[in-house]
């Protein structure tokens, strides 16, 4: 009777360990389940998160981009702007530097001739007392105002025009001239009478303000 009971006690025993074997299995089981659907809904929420930051990372390098390339642009119009002022200030000196010297060259010119009409008064006031020879040093004193006369033409004579110096033409800054020159057009004539393959490397500057005067303004320096 020990030994059957023994028996019954081990078959009980196994059944239970079966058991808790088999629960412990679809335990582990439904665990492991959750844990993949936990993985995947991590998964679904991460991505739409992942995306939009994504985009708002794009989005933040597209307006970077288009601040500094406006920048740019607008630093470019005022170097040009001030280049232009510029040039305009020197040659309105040098426009008043020849009207001073004009009205040097006049009043020179009167000042000379007035001694020169003088001069007779004073040699025949003093012909009664003097042989004459006095007269002869007053009429020399003019032949000194001749040099200043002379230097007028020299600097009314026309530089010879550089081609190569694209700023000479209106609306044309340093910047712009050297983004030109870098790109193939290195003279003014490339300007004023573009080849195919010139009008092609000129629309590159078509957002350059004064672009449809350029080749105009290129003309006239020709």
């Amino acid at each position: 009777m020990a030994k059957k009971a023994k028996q019954n006690v081990d078959k009980i025993v196994k059944k239970v360990n079966k058991e808790f074997e088999k629960t412990s299995s679809q335990i582990e089981g439904l665990v492991n389940d959750a844990l993949k659907q936990f993985d995947s809904l991590q998964n679904q929420v991460q991505e739409p998160v992942r995306k939009l930051l994504k985009e708002i990372d794009e989005l933040r390098d597209r307006e970077m981009k288009r601040f500094h390339e406006e920048f740019e642009r607008r630093l470019e119009e005022f170097h040009e702007l001030q280049s232009s002022i510029l040039e305009r200030l020197g040659v309105a000196s040098k426009e008043a530097g020849e009207e001073v010297k004009k009205l040097t060259d006049e009043v020179s010119k009167e000042a000379s001739t007035a001694a020169k009409k003088s001069a007779p008064k004073k040699t025949a006031k003093t012909a009664s007392k003097a042989k004459g020879s006095t007269s002869k040093p007053a009429a020399k004193k003019p032949a000194a105002k001749k040099p200043a006369a002379k230097k007028a033409p020299a600097a009314k004579a026309a530089k010879p025009v550089d081609k190569s110096d694209l700023t000479l033409v209106k609306g044309i800054g340093p910047a712009t001239a050297k983004k030109m020159k870098d790109a193939g057009i290195t003279s003014i004539d490339q300007i004023a009478n573009p080849s195919a393959e010139d009008q092609e490397k000129l629309k590159a500057f078509s957002n350059v303000k004064g672009y449809s005067e350029f080749t105009a303004e290129a003309k006239k320096i020709n």
